[in-house]
Parts: structure tokens; sequence; C-alpha cells
């Protein structure tokens, strides 16, 4: 078994349950990943004809998929909703939509792709504590999840709002990821009848829905700045099958309202847990908590012990984001593995 400096791997971002089976050969299996703030309860997939998976997409697969993107999510007036093979694409491409020596301003720490893809590009890439005086002329762009990803932060929609309308006013671009904006619905600026210019929203089906491995999200992006997202993903953005998947979750009110009040009762649960093993809860979504532990015990290394896969941070050593069981089962193997910290605590002070 690998010791605790192997799981090093394991802090750069989640879902790595092929790396942690490798470096944990002797852990308990099947291993369970709650390392990606992906919902256990996945939507049912809808029966699919077969001739979908015989054909490419067609244009009205393609109409029902936005149509219903725009029932779930709303769509501000002036504003088109174009769909895309998962958000992470989407966040790769923004940059190509802007001059390429952009400089961006990120609110920080979030999801690591923001970074990577405008850095990738050229852009000189600033962090950010918060919101920049909408005034400050040393940045073009600034990008933020809301709700944040991993500390669940959010930015209260009426401030965020009030932002975007001087920030645009100066020509600038702000960038918000709602991929955890299922959960948080009143945070989200595409249920506003209207949006100032120069905003970007990315919404993601594969953290509410489950369907991760769906690879489907939308991009809410000005009705003249759509034909040059089109264009870049070419006449099939979406896979047929997808389309028919997507459009039926995206429009099924009634799993929507049921799911949100389980992953809102699914979440205090795991407050619970967490504390009651001496791992505080420090934030968070209905998806995911962020945690911070004891001293002395590195929770990764533990966890992955015991064949459980949580999200570690290189920079922060004593937290982690733990996502959040779906099976009893799943819940009592989590349950035993935190048991075990206090004595691990113990064992580390002799």
């Amino acid at each position: 078994m690998t010791e605790a400096g192997g799981s090093e791997l394991l802090r750069q971002h989640g879902g790595r349950i092929d790396a942690a089976a490798r470096l944990y050969p002797q852990a308990p299996t099947p291993w369970l990943d709650l390392s990606t703030g992906i919902s256990p309860h996945a939507y049912p997939l809808p029966p699919i004809p077969p001739e979908v998976w015989q054909r490419l997409p067609l244009g009205r697969d393609l109409a029902a998929l936005e149509a219903a993107a725009r029932s779930a999510y709303g769509c501000p007036a002036g504003m088109v909703l174009v769909p895309v093979p998962g958000s992470e694409i989407a966040i790769r491409m923004m940059p190509w939509l802007v001059p390429a020596r952009s400089r961006v301003g990120l609110l920080g720490p979030t999801y690591p792709s923001h970074a990577a893809a405008w850095e990738g590009s050229g852009a000189v890439v600033r962090p950010l504590s918060g919101l920049p005086p909408p005034d400050a002329d040393d940045l073009d762009v600034v990008v933020l999840a809301n709700p944040n990803n991993p500390d669940g932060r959010v930015v209260a929609r009426a401030d965020l709002l009030a932002f975007a309308e001087r920030w645009g006013a100066a020509g600038r671009r702000l960038v918000v990821d709602e991929a955890f904006a299922d959960v948080a619905p009143e945070v989200s600026l595409l249920a506003l009848p209207a949006l100032p210019p120069g905003l970007v929203v990315l919404r993601s089906l594969g953290k509410f829905f489950g369907l991760a491995g769906l690879r489907v999200g939308v991009v809410a992006v000005a009705a003249a700045d759509a034909p040059a997202w089109r264009q870049r993903l070419g006449d099939w953005p979406v896979a047929g099958p997808a389309c028919v998947i997507a459009t039926a979750a995206l429009t099924d009110a009634g799993w929507i309202a049921a799911m949100r009040a389980r992953l809102a009762a699914d979440r205090r649960r795991l407050d619970a847990l967490l504390a009651a093993g001496g791992i505080a809860p420090c934030g968070g979504t209905d998806l995911f908590v962020l945690a911070e532990g004891p001293a002395g015990i590195d929770l990764v290394d533990h966890f992955a012990r015991a064949g459980i896969l949580v999200r570690g941070f290189a920079g922060a050593p004593d937290r982690i984001r733990v996502g959040l069981p779906g099976a009893e089962a799943e819940w009592s193997r989590l349950a035993a593995a935190i048991d075990l910290i206090p004595r691990r605590c113990a064992a580390a002070a002799r």
C-alpha cells in the first residue's frame, strides 16, 4: 500500500478512482468515489428509440434540448442558450472569444480549469478574493463560479447583477459558471428577464442530474455571439441520445423539485456525520461539503485506505471536499471510516 505522500496525485481534481486504485491496491473494493460533487442519485434514463443511435442528431433534437434548457433555467432577453458537450468544453473555448492577451481576474480558489484555459490562451490571470471595483481598468474579464467550487461561496444575485451592469457598460466581460446552481436556483442569473452586455453564463447537467458521463451543458451568450459558438462547435455539438436524455431531465419538474429536497437533507446528514468524527464542515453546497480535519492526519490517505476517494487540496492539506454518498451501504462505509479517525489521531500523537 502506498505511503501517505503518494496521495498527492489525488489532490489535483476529483474522479480519479483508477489512479486511487493503483496507489492503494489493498484498499477495499468497489471504490466509493466522493471526490466529484456529482449527485449519487442520477436521473433515470428514458427509453431511447434505436434510430437515435443510428443517425446524426437532427436539428429538431438540438432545438428540443435548447427549449428544455430555456424552460428549466430561464433565458434573459437577447441571449441564446447554446448546447455544448459538457461545460468543460465551454470553459476551454471561452478565451478564444476575446483577445488572446486579455487580462483576466479569477475569483478563487475555484475550479482549476478556468485558470488553465485562460493561461493556455496567453491571457494574464490574476487571482481575486472578491469582485473588483466596477471601474477597474486593469482587467478585461472577470470569471467566477456561483455557487463556488470547492467552498460553496455565493455572490448574491442582486450584488452580481449590480456589478455586471457597471462592468459590462465599460465593454468588459463577466463569465459566471453556474455548474452547481441547480441546488441554489435563487442565485442564477438566467432566471432574470434581461442581463447587461458582456455576460456569459455556463450550466451543466453533470452535477445535479448525476449525468456527468453524458457530457451535456449549455452556454448562455448574447445572440450576436451565438454564431461564433455554433461555428466552433460544429453541426452536432451534442450526441443524439444525449439530447433525448437531457431534454427529458430538464423538463421533469417534479423530479427536479423532489431531488432538491433530497439533496438538501443528504447534505445536512453529511454535515452531522463529518462533525461527529471531528471533521468540521466549513463550506459547500447541497452536492458537497468542504471540511477541515484535525491536524496530524492526512484525510485523503485515511479515506483512500478504506477505499473511499475524497477530494484533497495541495495548498490546504487539512481540508477535504466530500460528496454525498448514495445507498445506505455507502453511508455506512463512510461512517465506519470516520469512526477510525480519533484512533488514528491518538496514534499519531504518541
